[in-house]
Order: structure tokens, then C-alpha cells, then sequence
């Protein structure tokens, strides 16, 4: 699935006509220490997957029939791995970490108790309308009027953009429904392309040493794996990264009080990869642009 990064002008005209960039944008660091530079968070992470059969929509019902109970048990499965990462990432990069785990459908009652300096939201396993609709109203409500930082990763970052008015598309644009199974996939790390390279979420993202014709561009090198995508950039928000496949890659809410990031790939991955032996997809260095934006969210978020 390897093919050339292509340039978007950053317009919310899904239908935009894309034109090549040169390659090599970036190489990695060879060695970079990690120091914990955040002193103290409080932060919530929600599990965006299913949980049982109360968050199952009729449509899943059907369409699910008999596998029903083990479609779920692969949900849980996911969801352990997913919030494993997100907590890793916290725990690794802030020296006096306090973190809770909800439920999506929880939100807003944790969100009151806890009273966090940021939220972070999972990524998800299944398409939308597999979820009980209640679930997807009261999380609309809850993200549309709280003034608490929000770093929305992968489905996270798409039921952000719902809930704002945007659709959930494949990634050659059909309807979920139309098309569940033999998706076009985005897959392994990829280049993605920063629009807006003056926002403060990419801060040090260019500080290692790049080959000389990849000076002056802005490439962030990030983990993919969805087969969904938002179909546009909702209304009051921006966008701040690009790819070929996939327009929307990364977005900002900076306005009625609220800060919300949202990112379509996974930059939870990073300490995943650091303590892994490496293959020939997984590397340490691999995941250094992920954890870069993890913790300039969590400065963000505490300052």
C-alpha cells in the first residue's frame, strides 16, 4: 500500500485535487532521551469501544446474529490493548500521573467526579451505527459544551467530528453500511503532512537531524490503522495534518473555550514500539512524532 505522499491545499472541500511532493521528507533521530518535563496530570481516559450487549445497536444485532457474544469479547480485547497504551504514555511522560478509566457512555458523570485537566478519548473497533444510538447522543452533548482539553485518537477523533456535523466515511468514501467488509486501509507507519506548523502541538517535532533536500518540510512519521474517515472538517475547527489517503488526519478545536485535538492516527503507539524488539514495522525511533504530540497535548492541557 505504499504510495507517494500527496499535497492537499488545506480547504474543507473533500473533493480537492491532490499534486505529488518530493520524497525524502524525513529521516528519525538516532538517539534521544526522554525526560518527564509534566510535573502533575489528572488525566480521564475514556474506552471508546463496546463494552456489552447494552451499547449494541439493533443494526449490530442483526448483523452480528449468533457471533454477537464473541464480536463483544474481541471488543474487550481491543479496548485492554488500546487503553494500555494511552496509560503508558501518561505514566512515561509525567513524573506524578493520576489517571482514571471510563466508559464512553460515562463521560460526562466521570468527567463531573474527576474533575481532570484533560481528557483523552480511545480509539474504536467497529463502525457507528453498531452503537446504541443513546451512547452517541449523550457523548454529542458532553463534547460540544466542555471547556476541558480533549485529545481525540483515531475513532475517538472521528466521533468527535460527528458530533460536530460531519459524516463517517469509508476511506473511498462510501457510507459504513455500504461497504463493511474489503475496505481500503491505511496501514503501518505513514508519512502525514502538517498544514499548520506554527501550532504549538508540533512543537520539537523537527528538532532531529533531517537529510538536506527534506529541510523546511513538515512530516510527521505516525502509525495507521483505520478504514474510516471524517468526510470533512467540521465547522470550528482547523485542519492540521494531511495525507494522500486520508485528508483529515488531524484537526483543532481552538474556540468558545474549548481545546480539543483530534488525530486519525495513532500516536498512543509510541511506548509500545520503544519497548518492543524491533521488526521490520516497529521501531523505536519509528514512533518518535507520536509521542511528541502526546506530550505537547499534555503541557497544553496543564499549563
Amino acid at each position: 500500500m505504499t504510495q507517494e505522499l500527496l499535497e492537499l491545499t488545506p480547504t474543507q472541500n473533500s473533493t480537492d485535487v491532490p499534486t505529488s511532493l518530493p520524497f525524502p521528507f524525513k529521516t528519525v533521530c538516532r538517539y534521544e532521551p526522554i525526560a518527564q518535563r509534566i510535573e502533575k496530570a489528572r488525566v480521564l481516559v475514556i474506552d471508546d469501544l463496546l463494552r456489552d450487549e447494552r451499547d449494541v445497536s439493533e443494526v449490530a444485532r442483526t448483523e452480528w446474529g449468533n457471533s454477537l457474544v464473541a464480536e463483544l469479547k474481541r471488543e474487550r480485547l481491543i479496548a485492554g490493548m488500546a487503553i494500555e497504551n494511552i496509560l503508558s504514555n501518561i505514566s512515561r511522560l509525567v513524573k506524578e500521573p493520576e489517571t482514571r478509566v471510563a466508559h464512553v457512555s460515562e463521560l460526562a458523570e466521570a468527567a463531573a467526579e474527576f474533575q481532570p485537566h484533560a481528557i483523552v478519548l480511545s480509539g474504536t473497533l467497529r463502525d457507528f451505527d453498531y452503537y446504541e444510538e443513546s451512547i452517541l447522543v449523550g457523548f454529542t452533548a458532553f463534547i460540544r459544551e466542555t471547556k476541558m482539553p480533549v485529545l481525540a485518537i483515531c475513532g475517538g477523533h472521528q466521533l468527535v467530528g460527528l458530533s460536530f456535523g460531519a459524516r463517517v466515511v469509508t476511506l473511498d468514501n462510501l457510507e459504513q453500511h455500504e461497504r463493511r467488509l474489503d475496505r481500503p486501509h491505511e496501514y503501518q507507519y505513514r508519512y502525514v503532512r502538517i498544514t499548520e506548523p506554527d501550532d504549538p502541538i508540533f512543537t520539537n517535532i523537527a528538532v532531529c537531524e533531517t537529510p538536506k533536500d527534506a529541510k523546511g518540510s513538515h512530516i510527521l512519521h505516525v502509525w495507521q490503522n483505520h478504514g474510516l474517515q471524517l468526510d470533512r472538517v467540521p465547522e470550528g475547527f482547523s485542519l492540521l495534518a494531511t495525507s494522500y489517503l486520508c485528508r483529515n488526519q488531524m484537526m483543532v478545536k481552538r474556540s468558545e473555550g474549548q481545546l480539543i485535538y483530534t488525530v486519525q492516527f495513532h500516536l498512543e503507539k509510541s511506548f509500545e514500539d520503544w519497548n518492543k524488539s524491533r521488526t521490520r514495522w516497529e521501531h523505536q525511533n519509528d514512533s518518535r512524532d507520536g509521542r511528541i504530540l502526546f506530550e505537547n497535548f499534555l503541557l497544553l492541557a496543564t499549563s
